[in-house]
């Protein structure tokens, strides 16, 4: 039984995963095969995931596989509320979601997945498996195994996996060249300035745009803020990628420097209170404070809480306005994912390569049963390429192949021509 806002909105959501799907070209690939081929045939796959157009069209393809499939928002704030009304209606899937859903309301979505003992289960921050580990052990028996679509979810798996309790093998779609290059910097880099824009409708150019985090979504945030005429400063605890970021042309700064400097602050770096009571008291009046990270912890929130004189004001739908003392900072989206809690989050076209992954790490799941341990595997280098190739095909992009002879020459220590 599927628990979603307005079954009634069916036929608009219906219009928009034709949309997206539209531009998804590689997963509509993959649902064709599917369909003739069958390759998951009877499994129970669980994803908790953002509720999106994008991800509707994963879930039709896992349909098409012979899945059974029920499907919980990984974000409240992401869940297009039409979506999940298709998705019930019209494809059969068992859809938990809600926009704006509290937090025992997410438990109790988490928890219907659970209850089907699913044999897959995809994530989008790790909360789905971590919860069968943690409180539903006996779930575990039947799992096949687990994906994870984000660096933050690894992390926490990665972590379960050391102290010896992953008890089954996770695919690191997220690793995935063919997704993390694309998704973080194309689609996150994209999406979280249309969110700022969508919020704010700031000009961003000639002003300084600090980003805390230089990774492959930092990167491509930053690129594209470039782009719009903004000046970047890029902070990093990474030498390496902080040096990256001055070779790009970026001045690079300690958070604490950069904090008197920013007009729009975006931190994307994966941990905790990246911004906190002493960047706070530096920023200048009428800072914009975002988050590009998955969870909401990146910008202290009780810490701003705590500086603030009086409540938070809503300015704008999606700006609370804090008063400082004379000084106002203005949160987006109560500190949640910035691109998809005010925007649509990725373009189809890069979720296109991110959900094929997830498809076929799914069929990899059931076509190696028993043969992957527990720990987090890497997606194959064979699935990774196919992805890219059905892309260029998409695309109408022809590329060159290697001769026998070039090909044996890349392995061999001969030097002869």
């Amino acid at each position: 039984m599927s628990d979603v806002a307005d079954l009634t909105l069916a036929a608009a959501g219906r219009d928009r995963i034709d949309w997206a799907d539209a531009q998804m070209p590689v997963l509509a690939a993959l649902r064709e095969r599917f369909a003739q081929e069958r390759p998951l045939e009877g499994v129970v796959v669980a994803a908790c995931l953002h509720v999106t157009a994008e991800t509707a069209n994963l879930v039709r393809a896992l349909l098409a596989g012979g899945a059974e499939v029920a499907l919980a928002a990984a974000n409240p704030l992401s869940t297009q509320d039409d979506v999940a009304a298709a998705l019930a209606v019209e494809d059969g899937a068992e859809v938990h979601a809600r926009r704006g859903e509290d937090l025992d309301a997410y438990v109790a979505h988490v928890g219907a997945l659970v209850a089907r003992s699913p044999q897959i289960t995809l994530d989008d921050g790790a909360d789905l498996v971590s919860v069968i580990h943690a409180a539903h052990p006996g779930v575990l028996d039947g799992m096949l195994g687990a994906t994870e679509e984000t660096t933050t979810g690894l992390v926490r798996l990665r972590a379960l996996e050391a102290q010896g309790r992953l008890a089954v093998p996770v695919i690191a779609v997220n690793e995935a060249l063919s997704e993390r290059v694309f998704n973080d910097r194309y689609g996150t880099g994209q999406s979280t300035l249309d969110g700022i824009l969508r919020a704010t409708n700031l000009l961003l150019a000639g002003r300084t745009v600090v980003v805390l985090g230089y990774g492959w979504t930092g990167k491509g945030i930053a690129q594209r803020a470039r782009g719009m005429g903004a000046i970047v400063v890029v902070c990093e605890v990474d030498e390496r990628r902080a040096l990256e970021a001055r070779m790009e042309g970026y001045e690079v700064l300690p958070a604490l420097t950069a904090a008197e400097r920013g007009d729009v602050f975006i931190t994307v770096t994966g941990v905790a209170r990246v911004l906190r009571a002493e960047h706070f008291a530096r920023m200048k009046d009428g800072a914009v404070l975002a988050n590009a990270g998955h969870f909401d912890v990146e910008i202290d929130l009780p810490a701003l809480r705590e500086a603030a004189v009086g409540p938070p004001v809503p300015v704008l739908p999606l700006v609370d306005q804090v008063d400082l003392g004379g000084r106002r900072l203005n949160l987006l989206a109560s500190g949640r994912v910035v691109n998809l809690a005010a925007a649509q989050g990725h373009p189809a076209a890069v979720m296109d390569m991110s959900f094929a992954n997830q498809a076929l790490a799914a069929e990899e799941l059931v076509l190696r049963r028993g043969a992957l341990g527990p720990g987090v595997h890497p997606v194959p280098e064979r699935v990774d390429r196919e992805i890219a190739r059905l892309k260029l095909a998409s695309l109408g992009v022809q590329i060159d192949t290697l001769s026998d002879e070039q090909a044996a020459y890349r392995t061999t220590w001969d030097p002869a021509p």
